[in-house]
């Protein structure tokens, strides 16, 4: 099993594009939480941003909205996955040398501030993709897919 799990995601097109990676992937779940976009708005409407990326992918990998990110960790941890938050953070590790499990559930954060201490330290372990040019970190969409298909 493979999770993700997104914590205040705003871009519409960055959640319909993990979507649509995550279908590829193989994702079982991906929770939306906080204020990460969802595929529906709070009338029932389909959000067409997010839609026009995800390409469909918004109904063929099942999603759940969570308040807090934390509660998605608890019930990935239920499920028997290990909780990885894939952050730059004193503790991480280059995302080559992690040898991921089969029941995992990656956390992924905000475009602008990324995942708070109380989010990395509820998490089993950190992971990091090492950047080698002058730019600090990837779009999140972009992580996702690295990481996914690691």
């Amino acid at each position: 099993m493979k999770a993700i799990i997104l914590h205040n995601i705003r871009s519409h097109y960055n959640v319909g594009a993990i979507m649509r990676t995550a279908d590829g992937a193989g994702v079982s779940r991906i929770y939306l939480c906080g204020y990460t976009s969802t595929p529906v708005d709070r009338f029932g409407r389909t959000v067409p941003a997010l839609h026009k990326t995800a390409l469909g992918a918004e109904i063929t990998v099942p999603w759940q909205h969570c308040d807090d990110t934390e509660t998605a960790i608890t019930e990935c941890r239920r499920n028997g996955c290990m909780v990885v938050a894939v952050e730059q953070a004193n503790d991480s590790i280059p995302l080559r040398d992690f040898q991921a499990p089969e029941r995992v559930a990656y956390v992924l954060g905000s475009e602008i501030e990324g995942l708070s201490q109380d989010i990395i330290s509820a998490c089993d372990a950190v992971v990091e993709l090492p950047m080698l040019g002058q730019k600090e970190s990837l779009n999140v969409s972009v992580t996702a897919g690295i990481v996914l298909y690691h």
